[in-house]
């Protein structure tokens, strides 16, 4: 009997601790959407979708298994206007879908609006935020971002680097007119049409010339040993589970405090393909550090210009090595979508944007303007 006691005294303890946590957050978050309206209420602010939740904020009107994001966010943006505010778990964002706004946004305050939130996938996937141009805007940003703008992205090194170009897509021209008219075959009588898989070969193209540029290696198409094209499925396989894990929605990025549940298992692959992707690129720079120590001539590539820019310097916290493989991973990838974040208060389009908002560009919907005019 006291031991039923015991166990209904532990099961109704453990609930109210949960009741108590629950409701501590829930006053919190109320207090913090009182204080940041009574500070803000004579400012102009952008309009806010009602139906706005304790906690997950508009989360549920953007959900849904028969809902498509762009089309909520349009259908918002025909009734609030073209710059709108909501509320993501903790956090707000301003939802642009004007060429205007987004003017406003990226040249009267491209400074303030030049910082990217924290999220998931940056700090597991992108080196603890050493990506380039991909993390808060700060010193090492600002420095960063001088080292790729004079050494990668200048017309010097673009106009050596234009050969690469040039030379892979004649490459692949050249093989892909091989195996459709059957050169290495010797029954002639076989060939005739060939089913030519063109997404993948233009895939194939883009990554060859993204890993010549950056680390002087060929993956796809002739020439390429046994080893490169094993190297280079992992590649490709590693760059498909980024692109799709970065626009993954977490839920520990709306409500930090549910990261450690790892909801529907997203950090843990997040985890995974950032140690493939590392694995892969500490190869290629250990082959670059062995080819520096040999002293044998030839073309630098993007790594050969990191490792000799930043030597055994630490760039704000950040050893060389991880500065030259987030780099490097930034070029391989190339853009995406991800959201910017306001460093201070500032005004867009006659509005007040509070400091730490998101800004998310309806992508949709402003090429869908394009197209009309």
């Amino acid at each position: 009997m006291d031991s039923d006691h015991h166990h209904l005294n532990y099961q109704f303890s453990a609930a109210s601790l949960i009741m108590v946590v629950l409701l501590a957050l829930l006053v919190y978050y109320l207090l913090s959407i009182l204080k940041s309206s009574s500070k803000n209420r004579e400012l102009l602010q952008a309009p806010e979708p009602a139906g706005s939740w304790p906690l997950i904020g508009h989360l549920h009107l953007l959900g849904g298994r028969n809902q498509l994001l762009h089309k909520t966010l349009g259908a918002m943006a025909d009734e609030y206007g073209p710059a709108f505010t909501i509320r993501i778990g903790f956090h707000r964002a301003l939802v642009i879908s004007s060429w205007e706004v987004v003017k406003d946004c990226f040249t009267t305050n491209d400074r303030v609006l030049a910082s990217r939130p924290r999220s998931t996938a940056l700090k597991h996937m992108c080196y603890n935020y050493a990506m380039s141009g991909f993390g808060p805007y700060g010193p090492y940003w600002r420095e960063l971002r001088k080292i790729v703008n004079q050494e990668l992205l200048s017309n010097t090194r673009i106009e050596l680097l234009k050969h690469v170009w040039d030379s892979e897509i004649s490459t692949s021209i050249k093989e892909l007119y091989d195996e459709v008219n059957c050169a290495d075959t010797k029954n002639k009588e076989e060939c005739g049409q060939v089913l030519v898989d063109m997404k993948r070969w233009f895939t194939d193209l883009t990554l060859n010339i993204s890993v010549k540029m950056v680390a002087g290696k060929r993956y796809f198409g002739g020439g390429s040993s046994s080893k490169d094209q094993g190297e280079a499925e992992r590649l490709k396989k590693g760059m498909r589970d980024f692109f799709r894990l970065v626009s993954q929605f977490v839920a520990s990025d709306a409500i930090p405090f549910l990261e450690w549940l790892d909801l529907g298992g997203y950090v843990r692959e997040m985890k995974s393909t950032a140690r493939e992707l590392d694995c892969l690129l500490e190869g290629w720079l250990e082959e670059h550090k062995m080819k520096r120590q040999s002293k044998k001539a030839g073309e630098q590539d993007f790594m050969d210009v990191m490792l000799s820019k930043l030597e055994d310097a630490e760039l704000y916290g950040f050893d060389p090595d991880t500065v030259n493989k987030a780099t490097c991973l930034v070029d391989l990838k190339g853009f995406w979508q991800s959201p910017w974040t306001s460093t201070e208060p500032c005004k867009v389009h006659g509005l007040v944007l509070i400091e730490s908002t998101n800004l998310y560009c309806e992508v949709y919907r402003l090429l869908q303007t394009s197209v009309d005019m």
